[in-house]
């Protein structure tokens, strides 16, 4: 039987691979700049990587117990990662889809949306470690 507690695990490994392979996508891009499907990859994967960041982050939010002790600020610092990872993918998907629908040229804007994605891509790496340690090292589900 899957019980609410059971929708954080299920949920995470979504943003994680989501935003990753898309940040990877978009530096591919850079090396490879006549492979524009890399680009489009990376611009979706974003937005889908966003959206399952919220349902990640809100299913943490609501749906786990809180802890004590080491554990407990392991898992802080798990919220607090969650969270920059959340607003950065947000702030950039946006950012992202309001470039693409003003079908903006400037070099600057395109790597302010870069170098907030790669900010996205290290805190969702961030997160993802401290989960596991939750995981692994104190034997607690998240």
């Amino acid at each position: 039987m899957i019980s609410a507690s059971h929708f954080h695990p299920m949920l995470v490994h979504f943003p994680i691979a989501l935003l990753m392979i898309g940040f990877i996508a978009e530096l591919a891009f850079l090396f490879f700049k006549k492979t524009t499907c890399l680009s489009f990859a990376g611009f979706y994967l974003l937005i889908f990587g966003a959206l399952a960041a919220a349902a990640a982050f809100l299913t943490g939010e609501f749906f786990t117990s809180e802890m004590s002790g080491t554990a407990g600020e392991v898992k802080e610092m798990h919220e607090l990662f969650a969270s920059v990872t959340l607003w950065t993918a947000l702030a950039t998907a946006i950012f992202r889809i309001i470039l693409k629908a003003s079908k903006s040229e400037n070099v600057t804007l395109k790597w302010i949306a870069f170098i907030l994605y790669a900010i996205c891509a290290i805190s969702v790496s961030i997160t993802g470690f401290y989960g596991g340690t939750l995981v692994y090292s104190y034997m607690m589900p998240l």
